[in-house]
């Protein structure tokens, strides 16, 4: 299964002062399997706030290794869908968030995130999630 890695378990390793060295192996090795799927809207969250050209443009070159997944109108339509549900349900979540999980359900792909948050989207949303605990 293909996964989607979300911002919070990028910025683990790729911190230049102490990254998360675990998360760094287990991250190489979803690599090394051809399975990382990079959405668009992570690309641009990684890349925001990287204030020296050169290390943004390194990044850009890194981040384009990856498939990257562009959103479509039924990825809009869906992640709107998840947003209504959950909210009727009493869940609060961020557009960022229903996008990513759409795009995981319409790619058949797993999201590893440190972000308690999707924990309560699976409340109402069925999609593989792999939360790592730190």
């Amino acid at each position: 299964m293909n996964i989607i890695v979300d911002t919070s378990v990028w910025s683990l390793t790729l911190r230049r002062n102490n990254p998360n060295r675990e998360v760094q192996r287990l991250l190489t090795r979803f690599i090394e399997e051809n399975r990382v799927l990079v959405p668009g809207i992570i690309k641009q969250e990684l890349l925001s706030g990287i204030r020296q050209p050169p290390q943004f443009a390194a990044l850009v070159e890194q981040l384009d290794y990856f498939p990257q997944l562009l959103a479509t109108n039924d990825d809009h339509t869906l992640a709107a869908k998840f947003f209504n549900e959950c909210q009727n349900a009493g869940i609060q979540g961020s557009h960022i968030d229903f996008l990513i999980v759409a795009h995981a359900v319409n790619h058949a792909a797993a999201i590893l995130t440190t972000d308690k948050d999707f924990e309560s989207y699976r409340k109402i949303i069925t999609f593989d999630l792999t939360l790592l605990a730190l």
